[in-house]
């Protein structure tokens, strides 16, 4: 980063491999040396392991999810204390249109995205009243390094039966690589223009593929409930079920007439 960005005395550059909490706390100590507070904290660290979720391993997984999910929450546990004290703060942390939608060869990367999306409308509430924002970002498909052979690791070809749909697969997201339609920088200036709102929206969809595969979402959603509508809201218990006092054993009964007779006598 600082090659790429030259000197300045705005920026810190530090190692950070947010999979290892020692590594997470490191860092933010750095950042409060330096600059005396954290305001944004951006979770932008990810990998994307694809494959159908049978030639998947259980380690691919792992990785998976301790880059995408369990990764941003070492950062974010480093960091809110730091935001509490401040009393103020947002965190930002990117998701993906495979938060809002699983899809083919991507079942890792789909939950650990979905994962993140559960976690961080949890963790709202539960800083709102320190005066801690949070905005979860949608991208749709964006220029940077995640196809790269760097970042994308494919599941070894083991099972015949997905070899035809697999080979489709892998000869679209390699040849998606630098044809992405959105501009990462454009993206970080909106990130900008975001975090500097007196109130930053929960979520951000990024793109107009993003805004497509949404509206789509939604619809879908709204399919779903409307179908089955009827049969969804008849399953309460009947209306006095709950108020009424539960049967007597036969033994019980038995007990409580012996009684009777014997307090007669």
């Amino acid at each position: 980063m600082s090659k790429a960005l030259g000197p300045s005395n705005d920026l810190l550059a530090v190692k950070l491999d947010v999979t290892r909490r020692g590594d997470a706390e490191a860092a933010v100590r750095a950042a409060v040396d330096r600059f005396g507070r954290i305001d944004v904290l951006v979770n932008n660290a990810a990998s994307f392991y694809a494959g159908y979720f049978e030639e998947l391993t259980p380690e691919q997984f792992d990785r998976q999810l301790a880059a995408s999910l369990l990764g941003p929450m070492n950062v974010t546990r480093a960091v809110l204390p730091i935001m509490r004290n401040q009393r103020s703060g947002h965190i930002v942390s990117i998701s993906s249109t495979a938060g809002l939608v699983g899809f083919e060869f991507g079942s890792a990367y789909a939950a650990s995205k979905f994962g993140l999306e559960g976690w961080m409308a949890s963790l709202a509430p539960e800083v709102a009243l320190f005066g801690i924002t949070t905005t979860v970002v949608n991208p749709g498909f964006f220029r940077t390094e995640l196809l790269t052979k760097q970042s994308t690791n494919y599941a070894e070809a083991s099972i015949g039966d997905y070899d035809e749909r697999r080979a489709q697969q892998l000869e679209f997201w390699r040849t998606q690589n630098g044809k992405q339609t959105g501009d990462p920088a454009k993206l970080a200036r909106a990130l900008v223009t975001i975090v500097d709102q007196e109130r930053p929206p929960l979520r951000f969809i990024a793109g107009a593929d993003a805004i497509a595969r949404a509206e789509q979402t939604v619809a879908t959603l709204e399919g779903q409930i409307d179908a089955l509508h009827d049969l969804s809201t008849s399953l309460a218990f009947d209306e006095g079920t709950l108020s009424e006092p539960p049967a007597t054993p036969p033994r019980a009964r038995t007990a409580a007439r012996l009684s009777s007779r014997r307090d007669r006598t």
